[in-house]
């Protein structure tokens, strides 16, 4: 995915201090203590259809904020995020603005950029109870942004959770780690609270993963006040309803490969930008666009950390990114497995339930399996994200992350695959009985192929494991 590796990122420059120990977060002070809690039964219960802890089992991770806020963000996915309303945001391929707006007054939408809470931007304090509750204070922390995006893919539509929660996830963070005060100020307290929203442009028609090699140029201005951009993104996803680009142009000379790249952030209303819709599998709701920029003139102001630095900020931001592709491609793998299993427990053939033949049954175990093993190493990785700061993130997690990703990928293809198998023609129908099913089969490429492919991400993990042993070797 590039030519740096994770620890190469030396950000000691940057105005978010990084190189400080996180604060302890409920999660990992469970685990040092040893107060492990053994929660009370969440759900359906219907088999697998949850991670392990809704099903009462004993866990280190979770505390009562966590058990509190599960259930906020299962409240207002069960209200909002219905599947009636999924289906006709995913055919109008967009989201209305107030489900933005009502996301926020729920207490939920700033969690997506990650820990901690933005409470000087956002003007509120995390609170992990429903309205009504309330319990001892609480920081928030990775576990809650896991069980935040878990419980929103419940949904069954990845162009709803991207169109929700993805733009801002990976195009707001730049903005806020190394974006100006200023800058921080007029632009994240509105995206945050869900009156504006915002993308992230890297990927161009000739360079998706090859991100040191992008096109999209930005020249200075003789008078050193704006910059001028002209070119294109590709895939971009929100872009045809984002208010905010934060793009990636290239402001070094031609060949200057990762050194020569700047992140700007970009207003659609700034003469030159233009968006189209591209007609996509799925995710059809997160309107993805191929934005063109034409002689757009954008003010040194709107510089995002410093010029031709920006390589290492797109390298910073990836692992967040991919650690959210992972939660939402197990909870998606575990959507088709929850529906193939209701499905098989009714359905009728050869004057029996699906559920009593041995084959069905071996293919809700396959995917079971994997999903267990994955949601157990997605929490022992989510984990080491409460013990670790940024800098520790990024030297020690790349490389697990990545083949986590791949992971995740996997599991939900196989998944979907088994799914619409044992849904048989119902699968292959939009609406009806499969049509989760039927949505999530189309989304599988939009999973396994965004924040690196799986074939990059596997030499990736590779290269990252041998860098650190040979390292550590020479010590």
């Amino acid at each position: 995915y590039s030519c740096m590796s994770s620890s190469d990122l030396s950000l000691s420059d940057t105005n978010m201090g990084t190189s400080s120990s996180p604060s302890v977060s409920e999660s990992a002070s469970a685990v040092a203590t040893g107060a492990i809690s053994r929660p009370s039964l969440f759900g359906s219960q219907l088999p697998w259809a949850d991670p392990a802890w809704y099903r009462a089992h004993a866990s280190p991770y979770y505390g009562p904020s966590h058990a509190a806020f599960r259930l906020k963000v299962r409240a207002f996915v069960d209200k909002e995020l219905t599947s009636s309303n999924c289906t006709a945001w995913d055919e109008k391929k967009a989201l209305p603005r107030a489900i933005f707006k009502k996301a926020f007054e729920a207490g939920l939408l700033p969690g997506v950029v990650g820990p901690p809470w933005p409470t000087a931007l956002v003007g509120r304090s995390f609170n992990p109870y429903p309205a009504g509750t309330n319990g001892p204070n609480a920081e928030f922390d990775a576990f809650h942004e896991l069980i935040l995006v878990d419980e929103i893919c419940r949904c069954g539509s990845g162009g709803v959770v991207w169109g929700l929660v993805e733009g801002l996830q990976i195009g707001l963070p730049p903005v806020l780690l190394f974006g100006s005060q200023a800058l921080r100020e007029r632009i994240a307290p509105s995206c945050l609270r869900g009156d504006k929203v915002i993308c992230l442009c890297i990927s161009e028609p000739t360079h998706g993963s090859d991100v040191a090699n992008l096109k999209c140029d930005a020249q200075l201005s003789e008078d050193g006040t704006h910059y001028v951009v002209n070119g294109e993104k590709k895939w971009i996803t929100n872009g045809m309803f984002a208010d905010y680009f934060t793009v990636a142009v290239r402001t070094g000379k031609p060949g200057s490969a990762h050194k020569g790249i700047s992140f700007l952030l970009i207003e659609r209303n700034m003469p030159g930008v233009s968006t189209r819709q591209m007609l996509c599998s799925g995710v059809w709701a997160s309107g993805t666009a191929f934005v063109t920029f034409e002689d757009v003139k954008v003010p040194v102001d709107n510089l995002i950390g410093k010029q031709d630095e920006a390589f290492k900020y797109i390298m910073y931001n990836f692992n967040h990114e991919r650690w959210g592709f992972v939660v939402q491609a197990n909870r998606f793998a575990r959507v088709c497995l929850e529906e193939s299993a209701k499905y098989a427990m009714k359905r009728r053939t050869f004057g029996k339930r699906l559920i009593e033949h041995p084959v069905i049954r071996w293919k809700l175990a396959e995917m079971a399996r994997q999903g267990e093993a994955t949601h157990a190493a997605l929490e022992t990785l989510t984990y080491q994200m409460c013990t670790m700061n940024k800098t520790e993130q990024n030297a020690k997690l790349g490389g697990d992350i990545a083949l986590l990703k791949v992971q995740a990928t996997k599991v939900f293809e196989y998944c979907a695959r088994e799914a619409a198998q044992i849904f048989g023609g119902a699968s292959y129908v939009r609406g009806g009985q499969g049509e989760k099913v039927e949505r999530l089969y189309r989304e599988v490429r939009a999973y396994a192929i965004p924040g690196g492919s799986e074939e990059i991400l596997l030499d990736f993990g590779v290269r990252d494991a041998v860098r650190r042993y040979e390292s550590q070797s020479k010590m």
